[in-house]
Formats: structure tokens, C-alpha cells, sequence
């Protein structure tokens, strides 16, 4: 296995992160200390007039929050507990339900179910609304609250009741509670193909990969004509991994850079020699559930030419999380502190990757509705785009004929084209810009 060493473990977190973030600095520290005076004022005004006792703990942590709220959809206070949870969690590990969540409009969104998991299992679907937890309504109720409800004892069960887009009526769906064991990495053989689909990137992802690539090896042998990565619907993680998987496919060269404030805080990471798949063609599959620590491996490997990125524009999360500690036994801040670059110097902030090949699962994907399937840039608060958002390229989107059914066209597609097969049918192409939904 190749080791990187790092000074500063970042995390690239997925989309589906709690809204929360950090106020500006003061003009100087006079200012500072004078809106902390009125901080203490307000805070003791509450503590004694509200109309019920409140704890200590729980003003502080609300003021955090709300402190936080406003700078960008990704920054964010953990408590205790919620710091805790997020540290099993990147292990790969972690108890409840297999659900990645986020808060919209007063309501708890479905971002991604996970896959082999109760929600997945339940038929749970990215863009469902949880309206209800065990009958009591979510709304007003804050995005920890509501996990923490979700959560249980292994075996208990809960029932979440549902809004779904196109459904007149909510509806229940009782689950089961288990312990969720994330394989973030997943492979099968097609045939003289290895397909190997990567669902986040946590610490086992890159050692994941690699077990993957030696297993599809010894499968299909001399005859293995290539890889298809999937990184569909994956929210992405931690950098460290994305680094790792991206350094596993390269020889040479920049993996990504991120840029901080200041100019010293700007970091390069190296791709060493050594390609595990012995230079077998790959293509990488994105969609606009594609995001974050998923975009720095399709961006890399873009850049270096050294596979065929193919399917729809990516998200377009092209900032870093740094996850700081506040005291003793206390929470932490999932803070932004950078942007990252791909190897040409491009930040997809707000913009994503845009696919090689412009290939749709369906016929209709380009009129999905934002509100089932937004990007960074429609999301209240994200940062704006390094430089100008650049308009998409122009390329023809490849579509299934209406009227024929694929289990997965865009994999289908990909499969012929590493087999240098007429791909399979298609509607002819129309010249539109590739977008995410």
C-alpha cells in the first residue's frame, strides 16, 4: 500500500451536512470585545427572563450554532455527543438506521440512503422528506434532535413518516435499527470488466480499493479489459482517502491542491509512482449526487487523462472541512478553510465536474427538480466560485431510447465502450450542455 504522510488531516465532508458556520472577524480586537459585551448581556438577559429555566450548556450551544448558521452550507458545531458520533462514523462504523440526512425547510431531507442498509432496504429514496419520528413532527426540531431519535438500541424499531415528491399523502415506514457496518468500497466482475462502486470514503476506503483491484484480478485474469469506478450518489469524506484512492490510480504528477486564507496554508498533494491497476483503461461514472471528496478523484484523474470521466455533471462541493476541537471533553467546529484545485488549477466550486461523455441514466434526468436533486449552487449560502463560473461545454447528452428499459444505462454504456463494442442503443444525442439535474 502507498502511504502519504500528512501534517493536517482535512476532511472533505459530503453535501448532506448539517447548515451551520463562523462570523467574520471584528475590524479589530476593540470591536470584538465590545459585540462580546453584548453577547454576555443578551446571554444573561436570557438566562434570567426566559420563561422557563434553561441550562448553561444549552445557551452556549445554541449561540455556537447560531453563530455558525450563516457563513456556508458545510460549516458546522458539533456537540459532545455529535463529535463523538461523527468519529465512529468516519471509522466505517456507526449505529442507526443508514441514512445520510440534511435539514431543509424546517424538515429532515433524505441526501442518500446507504447502501445494504434498513433505509435502503426500506425502499427510502434521496429527495424523501422525514416529516415525523415515531409521530413526533421534526419540524422546529434541530438536525442532531432528530438523529438522535433515529438512533436506538440494535433490533428496537422506529417509524419515520415520509413526503415524497409526487405523493399526494405522507406515509410510514417502520425499520429496524442496526448497526451499520459502511463497505464503502463494493465489486463485482461484468464479465471481462471490474466494476468496483465506491459509496464514501471513510478510513477503510482505500485499503477497500486496493482489496478490490487484487480480487478482479485474480477473477478475470489476463482477459480483464478495464474498470468501471462508480462514483454515483457518493457524498464524499475524507481527503486523506480521496487522496489515497486517486495516488492508487496515478503514477505521477498533482493530485489536488487546496488554498486556505493565507497563502501559507496552501498545500500540494503528489500522486507517487506505482498504478495497482496496471494501467488498464477505467472509467469513472459521476452524477450530480457526485460530490466532494468524489469530485477530487474524477477531477484528477481527469486532468491526467487517465480515465474517461462519463455521466452528468458533478455537484460542485469544491471546498475543505477542517474539523477543530473546542476544549476540554467539548464539542468541535466542522469549519470550511479551503477550497481545493483540481491538477489544472480548476475549483469546481459551485461549478462541478463536467462528464467527457454526457450520458443520462433516463430519458427525462435534465428536468429532475431542484428540490429533489440540487447542486452546490443552489444551495442558501454556498461560497462563490473561485473565478467566474465558467459555462458548461456544450456536448451532446446521450440518452436512452424512450420506450427501452436498462437496469443502468449509464453503466451499460460505459461496459461497451471499455469493450470498444457499438455502445448500446441510444436516443441521438442533443446538442445541450451537460448539467446536473
Amino acid at each position: 500500500m502507498k502511504r502519504i504522510a500528512f501534517i493536517v488531516l482535512g476532511m472533505v465532508l459530503g453535501f448532506g451536512a448539517a447548515i451551520t458556520l463562523l462570523p467574520a472577524q471584528g475590524a479589530n480586537d476593540m470591536g470584538a470585545y465590545r459585540q462580546l459585551d453584548l453577547f454576555s448581556d443578551a446571554f444573561e438577559r436570557v438566562r434570567a427572563n426566559y420563561v422557563r429555566p434553561v441550562d448553561d450548556s444549552e445557551l452556549v450551544d445554541n449561540a455556537i450554532e447560531g453563530m455558525v448558521s450563516a457563513l456556508d452550507p458545510h460549516s458546522s458545531y458539533m456537540d459532545a455527543k455529535s463529535f463523538a458520533d461523527m468519529q465512529i462514523q468516519t471509522k466505517g462504523e456507526f449505529g442507526g438506521l443508514g441514512i445520510e440526512v440534511t435539514m431543509e425547510d424546517g424538515l429532515v431531507k433524505v441526501v442518500s440512503p446507504i447502501d445494504d442498509t434498513p433505509a435502503a432496504k426500506a425502499g427510502i429514496k434521496p429527495g424523501d422528506y422525514i416529516a415525523a419520528i415515531d409521530n413526533t413532527p421534526v419540524q422546529g426540531m434541530a438536525l442532531n434532535d432528530a438523529i438522535d431519535k433515529m438512533r436506538g438500541p440494535t433490533g428496537s424499531k422506529v417509524t419515520l413518516t415520509i413526503l415524497r415528491q409526487g405523493q399526494k399523502k405522507p406515509f410510514d415506514v417502520v425499520l429496524a435499527r442496526a448497526i451499520i457496518q459502511v463497505d464503502s468500497v463494493k465489486w463485482h466482475r461484468e464479465g471481462d470488466v471490474g466494476y468496483i462502486r465506491i459509496t464514501g470514503f471513510n478510513e477503510q476506503t482505500n485499503v477497500g480499493l486496493e482489496k478490490a483491484v487484487k480480487d478482479l484480478k485474480k477473477q478475470i485474469g489476463s482477459g480483464m479489459k478495464g474498470y468501471v469506478l462508480d462514483l454515483r450518489n457518493n457524498p464524499g469524506g475524507l481527503l486523506d482517502q480521496a487522496i489515497a484512492v486517486s495516488d492508487d490510480l496515478l503514477t505521477s504528477g498533482e493530485i489536488v491542491s487546496t488554498r486556505g486564507r493565507h497563502a501559507e496554508d496552501t498545500q500540494r498533494y503528489d500522486a507517487r509512482s506505482g498504478d495497482i491497476t496496471d494501467n488498464k483503461p477505467i472509467i469513472v461514472l459521476v452524477n450530480g449526487g457526485t460530490a466532494s471528496a468524489s469530485e477530487i478523484v474524477a477531477g484528477a484523474l481527469q486532468d491526467h487523462r487517465r480515465a474517461t470521466i462519463l455521466g452528468m455533471t458533478s455537484f460542485g462541493k469544491g471546498s475543505v472541512q477542517t474539523v477543530i476541537p473546542l476544549g476540554e471533553g467539548g464539542g468541535a467546529l466542522r469549519l470550511t478553510t479551503a477550497r481545493y484545485f483540481t491538477p489544472s488549477g480548476h475549483s469546481i466550486q459551485a461549478q462541478g465536474i463536467t462528464p467527457d461523455i454526457a450520458v443520462a441514466q433516463n430519458a427525462d434526468e435534465e428536468k429532475i427538480p431542484k428540490v429533489i436533486r440540487p447542486s452546490e449552487a443552489d444551495l442558501p449560502g454556498h461560497l462563490a466560485a473561485e473565478s467566474a463560473v465558467k459555462k458548461g461545454r456544450a456536448i451532446p447528452v446521450i440518452r436512452p431510447q424512450p420506450g427501452k428499459k436498462y437496469d443502468d444505462f449509464q453503466l451499460s454504456y460505459a461496459l461497451d465502450l471499455l469493450r470498444g463494442k457499438p455502445t448500446v442503443t441510444a436516443e441521438a444525442p442533443k446538442n445541450v450542455t451537460a448539467k446536473a439535474n
